[in-house]
């Protein structure tokens, strides 16, 4: 099979030829569809964080596609079924956080593409357990950007409490703001998108944003507050000084939620404006199980878009290029069956 590499930090990835892996016991064997590419595995790959991968690596959180072996014990998956391998690879299931339907914050878990082989490859293993089935009418395209971008922006919006008639602020409109607009609408929510460019702010008006605000020309805070302020801002965008412009746009009593994960991110959180208006900010990390298989059942239902552009896996630096440079409008998904 091949697989692209990670063999150095910072270097190009790695088109290499790797044998089939063999599933061991609770694992199955995955031959992927599509993969999509996520900032995440660009900051995997730079190891750009303070716990590095162990080198070398497949990253890649997003793969799709069609169970192709099952390990000994694994009874509630078929071969040929179509599942999603997320981020959350597998966790213990045992402690304070799994027990209490906080899966994602286990000190135990290790996570798809970054402590394990990833999907950036024809074919990958899986923990049968944390391998999401896709439901019919769920393409591998549209189900790999749901994996991570879906699940990502959707658990925000859950940990934010958005209620019906409420303003939400999503600070960045590409992979996951894109999706974040979608639910935030489902909700019932008010939704100011917040951008820097031109096409992702109109993408952000198709998808239903009732307000854009281009942060290049406007000041974030003051537009969101002729509005009356946010009762939730979504940071999306890779760079701190849009989550601090965000957050000035908060109401009394408002939510940033913190998603997006700068390489060296840090704020200034004003003690005295936090304290008398009674404002927090959470940090919100991906989605449990049972958060991915919702999105994907809100997906099923039509009720959700995915926007992406694919490329074969042989391009995956010039695709990591094109994310750096701000030139993608929102996903690019690997098809892995096109590899020329």
């Amino acid at each position: 099979m091949k697989a692209a590499v990670v063999r150095a930090f910072g270097e190009p990835l790695v088109i290499e030829d790797r044998p089939d892996p063999d599933p061991g016991p609770g694992q199955v064997r995955v031959r992927l569809e599509a993969s999509g590419l996520c900032h995440t595995d660009i900051h995997a790959a730079h190891g750009d964080w303070p716990v590095r991968p162990t080198l070398p690596f497949v990253p890649g959180h997003e793969g799709v596609g069609l169970v192709e072996e099952l390990g000994e014990g694994v009874t509630h998956l078929a071969v040929g079924q179509r599942v999603a391998v997320p981020w959350l690879g597998t966790a213990c299931g045992r402690c304070e956080h799994c027990l209490s339907g906080w899966e994602t914050l286990c000190e135990q878990q290790v996570n798809t593409g970054y402590g394990c082989d990833g999907g950036y490859a024809e074919k990958m293993l899986a923990r049968a357990d944390f391998a999401q089935p896709v439901p019919d009418g769920v393409s591998a395209f549209d189900a790999a950007p749901l994996t991570c971008a879906g699940v990502t922006t959707y658990k925000a919006l859950k940990v934010a409490g958005v209620r019906p008639a409420q303003l939400v602020a999503v600070s960045g409109v590409g992979g996951l703001g894109h999706l974040a607009v979608q639910y935030a609408k489902i909700a019932g929510a008010t939704v100011a998108a917040v951008d820097v460019t031109d096409d992702k702010l109109e993408l952000a008006r198709e998808l239903g944003a009732d307000i854009v605000v281009d942060a290049r020309r406007q000041d974030v805070g003051a537009e969101l507050k002729k509005h009356g302020g946010a009762h939730a801002a979504i940071a999306l965008a890779v760079n701190p000084a849009a989550f601090e412009a965000v957050n000035s746009g908060l109401r009394r009593g408002g939510k940033l939620v913190m998603v997006a994960l700068p390489a060296h991110g840090s704020i200034q959180v004003p003690i005295f404006d936090t304290v008398l208006n009674g404002t927090s900010v959470i940090g919100s990390i991906v989605g449990t199980r049972q958060d991915l298989a919702e999105v994907f059942r809100l997906h099923a239902d039509g009720r959700t878009k995915v926007i992406y552009e694919t490329r074969p896996l042989a391009a995956v630096n010039d695709c990591v290029d094109e994310v750096l440079r701000g030139q993608v409008k929102a996903r690019i998904v690997f098809d892995l069956g096109a590899q020329a």
